[in-house]
């Protein structure tokens, strides 16, 4: 019996950047590769990431997640995921960097397997520049499949793109007159984005604190 399930797990071919595969065959590979830590299905192809870097990556997503986590804390309902894989389509299994759902009555929902299945409200991504695939293929995907605000940290451009889906089109928000960017989907959800890319983070909790103190951030919270 052991020797059969060995030679069945040999028959298995591991995971290859530039591997073109079905979502079953993706995740079928990936289940047998436990020491990979992030690889992810986008169109139909799979990309898989190299070593991160702690400024271009690890210092930015920690910030992220830390932004994103105080929000989490203040607002029930809403529940906050850091590289978790997400079933959207045949073609798409990304692995975001960061995802805020709807707990209840949201788009997306939490499978018996405990994959995020459908499309969160709002992704994170943290891209090298805007040649990255975070701001192509993985876009339209996230476009296609309704995901309704896509943020991406361009870290090498020192720049951040928070994009709103409108009409089935990704619009750009700008920051407003005090340099903040608030979401439209989560009240109270607000971004100073120079004090992020200056990585000044006791700003940007300060900033998201006023957010959270507001009236519709409350109201919000009553309808989760």
């Amino acid at each position: 019996m052991t020797q059969s399930i060995i030679k069945a797990n040999l028959t298995i071919p591991p995971l290859e950047n530039g591997d073109k595969l079905t979502r079953f065959e993706f995740e079928t590979r990936y289940q047998k590769m436990p020491h990979l830590k992030k690889a992810e299905l986008i169109e139909g192809i799979v990309y898989m990431a190299a070593a991160l870097r702690f400024r271009q990556h690890g210092k930015p997503h920690a910030q992220i997640m830390t932004w994103l986590g105080v929000y989490e804390a203040s607002t029930p309902g809403v529940e906050l995921a850091d590289n978790a894989t997400v079933r959207l389509d045949v073609d798409n299994d990304p692995q975001p960097d960061a995802l805020l759902r709807i707990e209840k009555g949201g788009q997306s929902i939490i499978s018996e397997d405990d994959y995020v299945e459908g499309a969160p409200e709002l992704i994170v991504e943290i891209a090298a520049s805007t040649v990255s695939i975070d701001l192509n293929d993985k876009m339209k995907a996230y476009r296609r499949n309704q995901v309704q605000e896509y943020l991406v940290w361009r870290v090498y451009d020192n720049e951040f793109d928070w994009f709103i889906l409108k009409e089935g089109k990704y619009i750009k928000l700008e920051p407003d007159e005090n340099g903040v960017i608030k979401s439209e989907i989560y009240s109270g959800l607000w971004l100073d984005v120079n004090a992020l890319l200056t990585e000044n983070l006791s700003r940007v909790l300060e900033v998201l604190q006023q957010g959270i103190a507001t009236e519709e951030h409350q109201e919000f919270v009553k309808k989760m």
